[in-house]
């Protein structure tokens, strides 16, 4: 038995690909999700739709209980898990990190007392290797990409969506903080008529009280009709990527993914900051946003401010090809091997590490 550790739902992207790899192979697989009061219907909504065998925790100390009792083979995270050193003995655990790109924390994840970590290329291999020469890396690639590089996700009809096919289609995928949703043109849609428009925001935009405001506009954005609105139910990129021709967005994971499929990306350099992160307090955002942010901007084209953000979008679908050589190398390097396979080489991993 292997179980995937669900915090959010945004980890069952990740954790999917290599769940029905484990299930091709006849390997019994549990998803243990966390109840949420603030989105528990999105939660159902994703256990019925990819059919999931389910035990449903409270917090992280229930989700121990369990672990403990269950004795599976492997517990598979996506982020730190604080009671990770109980299961030694019982389990074995093994970190997947739930994105790539330039935050900080997807490095000092890496503290937990977790056995296995599956990471993305090797040049994070031996950063982390670096950090915390004791534990065990294994360069796998990355999972969540895998059924878009086989085929198996065939994207968005946009038609149905009410969309122009014919169009060129923008997908706008900013992440929750700091993030470049408060900064843009109320009417940008509007500018942008003639591009269809993906809006796909992190998942705590759509659901958590503290990010309102972000809410109301991406549901006032809406409203154009050129625009379709991801729900919260819809919490994998892959479909948007699949269909989208330029990706917007700013210090987000999907940067990275986006241009592991040879797509152009337009990054967002305008973001809102809230006050705390701001002036004396700026050390604040520099310990959010690790410095490979900078060491990998001409991955994409950038827009400092919504001002030029048209133009640049506008680049960008008429010469898609102008950064496809930094894309190919800072794939390598935050990627890895983008050949559809990551899931079968975790998947050996986990059972070769089960006899």
């Amino acid at each position: 038995m292997i179980i995937f550790d669900v915090l959010h739902p945004y980890y069952l992207p990740q954790y999917l690909p290599v769940a029905a790899e484990l299930e091709q192979r006849a390997i019994p697989v549990c998803f243990v999700i966390y109840k949420s009061q603030e989105q528990q219907h999105v939660l159902d909504s994703l256990v019925v739709k990819h059919k999931l065998d389910v035990v449903w925790v409270e917090n992280e100390s229930q989700a121990l209980e369990h672990y403990l009792s269950a004795k599976p083979n492997w517990v598979i995270f996506g982020n730190a898990f604080s009671q990770a050193s109980q299961l030694k003995d019982v389990s074995k655990t093994a970190l997947m990190q739930h994105g790539v790109g330039p935050k900080s924390v997807y490095y000092t994840v890496s503290k937990s007392d977790i056995d296995v970590r599956f990471v993305e290329g090797q040049y994070r291999l031996s950063r982390l290797q670096e950090m915390f020469p004791e534990k065990i890396f294994i360069d796998t690639g990355y999972a969540k990409l895998d059924p878009i590089i086989q085929g198996e996700e065939k994207g968005i009809e946009l038609s149905a969506l009410g969309l122009d096919p014919s169009k060129a289609t923008l997908l706008y995928a900013p992440t929750f903080y700091p993030s470049s949703i408060e900064k843009m043109n109320k009417d940008w849609p509007e500018q942008f008529s003639g591009y269809n428009i993906l809006l796909k925001p992190h998942y705590f935009s759509l659901s958590k009280p503290s990010y309102k405001k972000q809410k109301a506009l991406l549901e006032y954005w809406q409203t154009f009709s050129n625009v379709y609105l991801a729900t919260a139910e819809e919490a994998n990129l892959l479909p948007f990527m699949a269909s989208a021709d330029v990706l917007i967005s700013d210090a987000s994971s999907a940067l990275f993914e986006f241009a592991a499929l040879d797509k152009p990306v337009v990054w967002c350099d305008f973001y809102h900051l809230r006050w705390s992160y701001r002036g004396i307090f700026k050390f604040r955002f520099k310990n959010r946003v690790d410095q490979d942010l900078y060491r990998y901007a001409d991955v994409a084209a950038h827009a400092e401010s919504y001002s030029e953000l048209k133009a640049v979008v506008d680049g960008q679908v008429s010469c898609p090809q102008q950064f496809a050589q930094k894309r190919a190398q800072y794939t390598d390097e935050l990627v890895g091997i983008v050949d559809g396979h990551c899931s079968q080489r975790i998947a050996d991993y986990l059972l070769k590490g089960s006899q």
